[in-house]
């Protein structure tokens, strides 16, 4: 039809180009299972305006030990997989580190793996607050790392009954990461407004996709294409995503 350009609209792209969060090293957690996998997944999440990925594994005690030695041997696969399918994303390497014993062992052995500038991804248990936080938190500033708590709208012994810890905590130094799949509506309604909160009073330092599987990034593509995306997208001005 002659005037069908007037009817064709640009896919809808997220306000940031770089994914700090993502589960799609093959066969290390429980995120991507195969090179082929996580192909596919990145073929989609560079639909979504993504161009610079810091993939970021599980490590945690007892279930994900990962450690930069054993993370390499899957991050090559991967760097392979993306230049077989051209797919234009730069690939780079960091963890999500659980705030345990194992995770001190590592850090005491200068084992970790930050992002640029000495950033750290780190993740509470979901059950409660480590006890000895605080002092983590201090210890790592001390060392020079900028912790960044991973998702902390999640943590519903913040959410529901201690929401003033989260201005104690980004206030000592910590940065935030939301998780889109928190906007998008994946954990419950009650994730996705404390997300929306924590944008609204400039507590969200950044936005992580937090994507493990195909279903999440569907998930994505859905939310991107709604009305609340576009009513979203307007507290998405002061994100740090691209400054990495």
């Amino acid at each position: 039809m002659v005037f069908d350009f007037f009817f064709k609209r640009e896919p809808v792209i997220l306000p940031f180009f770089t994914d700090i969060h993502c589960h799609v090293v093959p066969g290390v957690d429980d995120g991507s299972p195969d090179a082929a996998t996580s192909g596919m997944l990145l073929e989609r999440m560079h639909g979504l305006g993504i161009m610079r990925v810091f993939t970021s594994p599980h490590v945690t005690q007892d279930t994900f030990e990962n450690t930069p030695e054993t993370l390499a041997g899957p991050l090559g696969e991967l760097h392979n997989e993306i230049q077989r399918r051209k797919i234009p994303i730069k690939l780079y390497l960091h963890a999500e580190y659980r705030l345990d014993e194992f995770f001190i062992q590592q850090k005491n052995a200068g084992n970790l793996t930050p992002l640029p500038g000495n950033l750290l991804l780190v993740e509470n248990s979901f059950a409660q607050e480590p006890y000895n936080l605080d002092n983590v938190l201090f210890d790592l500033r001390l060392s020079d790392y900028t912790p960044i708590l991973a998702h902390p709208e999640r943590y519903k012994y913040y959410s529901e009954s201690h929401r003033e810890r989260y201005r104690q905590l980004h206030d000592s130094g910590v940065l935030f990461q939301i998780n889109l799949l928190s906007l998008a509506g994946r954990y419950g309604r009650a994730e996705r407004s404390m997300a929306l909160e924590l944008l609204e009073s400039g507590m969200a330092d950044f936005i992580g996709t937090d994507i493990h599987r195909e279903s999440h990034v569907k998930l994505i593509e859905d939310y991107l294409a709604s009305r609340t995306f576009r009513q979203d997208r307007k507290l998405m001005t002061n994100l740090r995503n691209d400054e990495i």
